[in-house]
């Protein structure tokens, strides 16, 4: 067996010897001084928040500290550039949604999600502004679906501020409104709910109101017109009609240029009061001057002062203002007209300064065609065309040529119509006219020289009184029952008539009068001149009330009487007798049925006449239905019966447009002579008195 090998032993390492270094005479002192240091630092900003600014790059050939690596060095990575989501600063905590995530329904498209709610709003039925609330709420608005949560919410948030705004509004000036939103419980299928909850406070009101203006007369004109005092709820509604009020009636009371400035109210949240300032630039307090044109003329500012119903030296009132550019309008002359007051600087009555109307034109087409249809029992139909030309003698000279094609009157006119004649709503016109007519009275060729000065109503101006006067020169051959002879012959008439009219009218309109009474006297001094002079009268009275008993039913009533003293009734024109029946007299009976007959049955006419109408005019919107009921005859004698008379009764149909109603009347006759119809039909446009 073999035996271990004895260890060797190692002699101990001889130290070598270490050699001496040089000692640095520079050792002990910096690199850098601290003065250079410090000068070599850059300036700091005083704005802690400012961004630190980007180290300048260090000159070529700079060698590098120890240790320091390159920029160029190849081994050095480039770091990967960060994400800009996780680059940009956090948002404020407050921001944070921190609503529960909420079930969506399943509306069958994998890539639509809609969630539903309900909308709630408290704090708001008090102050009666639910349901201007809910006019303007975008939770409403949204029609209770949206596509996520944030949606709903931001909602409901454009809602809290409208809750505010709406309390302010009414002089809650303190109040608050928060929102929340509740989820139902998981699968219970309800929507979920959105709350906009408000909380009013303390309502404010006025503690001063002052006004910076001017002086004015009289002085407490101002504060008269501005219709707020102290102690009244700061609202927005009431303060604005205030301000309103004042910018209206102003320019009524002689101040035009009136400018009302932005309103100061200063909010004291310890009283809950406000104090009002208000600027207003009166301008100076003006009269009626002059006036001036410009533009595509129809007329020049000479006629427009026929147009105004005021006075040189007037004070100034922008409703007469108004009224005249409504004149201007009804002309029918213009595609444009406007009246603006401008300043001249002249001295005025009163300490006033006089004003300028500028009246801008721009003259219309003036040239028109106009047609009208009716249909009645005893006229037939009768069609009616015109043409006008409304201003081919100005001012206001217009030429108007009519047709009537009927199934029993034809006839052509010529028209000349001067209106605003000298005066405004004075109308002067001339007319030749020649005419066929044939009806169960008479059949007459009648040629007519005519002339009228009138005075009348307009939509614009209705008036309670009005007037009319001309002259008449007719010839007319007419079918006349001779009772000496037994027959029918035709007869010669030459007629001149002077007639008038004088019009007293409460109503409250023209065309469809609800309320009031009218009484008008008819006039007509004429000589009938057929183997003799013959003068006589035609004098006719009339009178009707509207009554109204609820807001949709009126009732109204007419009651006419005429009568012909100086000349027997076979000496008169058959057109000129008076008749009964029609649309405009008895309904029931054809037109000029009532009265006295021939022994071949048809009408004579006579020498007197009275009628006597009732309605009932029920209105639903646009519609109504009018039962009526009509008395009536015509007499030989020259006074009026109150026997014999003739009843007629039926029901009507209107339709109601903006130039008047349009009328179908069926009526039927209660005591019927032998020849009279079962019914009768009258269609035309107006009611019948």
């Amino acid at each position: 067996m073999a035996g271990l090998a004895p260890a060797q032993q190692v002699p101990p390492a001889t130290p070598e010897p270490v050699q001496a270094q040089p000692v640095d005479p520079n050792a002990d002192k910096p690199i850098v001084t601290d003065s250079q240091f410090d000068s070599a630092l850059p300036a700091l900003s005083n704005d802690i928040n400012a961004p630190l600014e980007a180290m300048p790059a260090a000159p070529a050939g700079t060698p590098l500290i120890a240790g320091q690596v390159s920029p160029a060095d190849p081994a050095l990575t480039p770091v990967a550039a960060e994400t800009p989501e996780l680059s940009a600063p956090l948002p404020a905590l407050g921001s944070y949604d921190t609503t529960p995530p909420i079930e969506v329904a399943d509306v069958g498209d994998e890539k639509t999600v809609v969630i539903r709610y309900d909308t709630e709003v408290r704090g708001l039925d008090e102050l009666e502004l639910t349901s201007q609330f809910n006019s303007l709420s975008a939770l409403k608005e949204g029609g209770g679906n949206a596509a996520n949560a944030a949606m709903i919410s931001a909602r409901a948030k454009e809602d809290e501020a409208l809750a505010v705004r709406l309390m302010k509004s009414k002089g809650f000036y303190d109040g608050t409104a928060i929102s929340t939103i509740e989820q139902p419980p998981a699968k219970s299928g309800k929507p979920v709910k959105a709350i906009v909850s408000a909380t009013p406070g303390k309502v404010y009101s006025l503690s001063s109101v002052t006004i910076d203006a001017g002086p004015v007369v009289p002085p407490d004109l101002l504060r008269r017109e501005l219709p707020l005092k102290i102690g009244d709820r700061i609202e927005a509604d009431r303060i604005q009609g205030a301000e309103a009020n004042l910018a209206l009636t102003l320019p009524q009371q002689g101040y035009p240029f009136i400018k009302v400035g932005q309103r100061d109210i200063l909010l004291d949240d310890a009283k809950w009061t406000g104090d009002y300032t208000l600027p207003v630039d009166t301008g100076p307090r003006s009269s009626f001057g002059t006036y001036s044109t410009e533009g595509k003329l129809a007329f020049d500012a000479k006629h427009v002062g026929v147009l105004a119903r005021f006075k040189d030296g007037e004070l100034y009132d922008n409703r007469k203002v108004d009224d005249l550019r409504q004149a201007l309008v009804a002309t029918g002359l213009f595609s444009t007209v406007s009246v603006e007051p401008r300043r001249t600087g002249q001295p005025g009555p009163d300490g006033t300064e006089k004003v300028d109307l500028l009246v801008r034109q721009e003259a219309g087409p003036p040239r028109s065609l106009a047609a009208t249809a009716g249909y009645s029992t005893g006229e037939g139909i009768k069609l009616e065309g015109s043409f006008t030309h409304r201003n081919v003698f100005p001012p206001e000279g217009a030429l108007i040529g009519s047709i009537i094609a009927g199934t029993q009157e034809q006839g052509l006119s010529g028209t000349f119509r001067r209106m605003n004649a000298g005066k405004r709503d004075r109308t002067v016109t001339l007319t030749a006219s020649a005419n066929h007519s044939n009806y169960d009275a008479f059949n007459a060729f009648t040629g007519t020289l005519s002339g009228r000065i009138s005075y009348d109503s307009t939509p614009i101006w209705q008036k309670k009184f009005t007037y009319a006067y001309g002259f008449e020169l007719t010839g007319t051959n007419e079918s006349v029952y001779d009772f000496a002879i037994g027959d029918r012959r035709r007869k010669t008439y030459g007629i001149v008539a002077l007639p008038g009219q004088v019009l007293f009218d409460t109503s409250d309109s023209l065309l469809n009068p609800t309320k009031g009474y009218r009484l008008k006297l008819s006039l007509s001094p004429e000589t009938s001149v057929s183997g003799g002079v013959r003068p006589y009268a035609r004098v006719l009275i009339e009178g009707s009330i509207y009554q109204p008993v609820t807001p949709s039913l009126v009732v109204a009533g007419r009651v006419r009487a005429g009568t012909i003293p100086g000349i027997a009734r076979d000496d008169l024109a058959p057109s000129r007798r008076y008749y009964g029946g029609g649309g405009g007299s008895v309904r029931g009976y054809g037109y000029q049925r009532l009265g006295p007959f021939d022994p071949q049955g048809n009408p004579v006419g006579g020498r007197s006449l009275n009628e006597f109408s009732i309605e009932a005019r029920y209105r639903f919107g646009n519609f109504g239905i009018v039962p009526f009921f009509d008395a009536g005859n015509a007499y030989e004698t020259v006074y009026p019966k109150g026997g014999d008379l003739r009843y007629g009764a039926g029901i009507g149909g209107r339709f109601y447009t903006n130039f008047g109603p349009m009328r179908v009347d069926v009526a039927t006759p209660l005591n019927p002579r032998p020849g009279d119809g079962k019914v009768a039909l009258y269609i035309s446009i107006g009611q019948a008195f």
